[in-house]
């Protein structure tokens, strides 16, 4: 066979504009706030490595403090990111955001640092068991996200212009 097939047509997803963002800016946030506006959803996605490639899957997450509390299953990807006891744990980013599809306006928030899995007792065990997980497979462990840096940004509605200045 020779040539190739143009497909269907793509367009913009539906709420998308075909221009550039207008009435909107980005405002970076700071470490409590970032912290704070993690803590309102309950569904991120955990970036790790995976045989030497970068892995990204989405799971459900508590904050404990500054820590992201989530529960992993024996066997899944995310299973990679149990690290021996002696070492300080595998370097992960977590990102969550809660962003409008229609206006674009909302907010995303990445925490990197390192995983440990949690002990099933004690104030840990704790916080993993308010993890609520989004499958009916119940999960096997619980791994603590410790953050070393937290960034995130607010998309926001830019303030109208100022009044033009009426002469007198």
């Amino acid at each position: 066979m020779t040539g190739t097939s143009a497909g269907p047509a793509v367009g913009p997803a539906p709420g998308a504009s075909a221009g550039p963002a207008v009435g909107r800016h980005v405002r970076e946030l700071d470490r409590a706030e970032a912290l704070g506006l993690l803590a309102t959803v309950s569904l991120g996605r955990i970036v790790f490595t995976q045989h030497a490639l970068p892995a990204v899957r989405p799971v459900t997450h508590v904050v404990d403090g500054e820590d992201v509390v989530i529960r992993i299953h024996e066997g899944g990807a995310p299973a990679s990111l149990v690290a021996p006891g002696d070492v300080p744990g595998v370097v992960v980013a977590y990102e969550a955001d809660a962003i409008d599809p229609d206006t674009h306006l909302g907010w995303s928030v990445v925490v990197t640092g390192y995983a440990r899995r949690v002990a099933d007792d004690g104030p840990a065990g704790r916080s993993a068991d308010l993890v609520r997980p989004w499958t009916g497979r119940p999960p096997s462990a619980a791994v603590r996200i410790r953050p070393d840096l937290v960034t995130g940004f607010r998309l926001e509605a830019a303030p109208p212009p100022p009044a033009p200045a009426v002469p007198g």
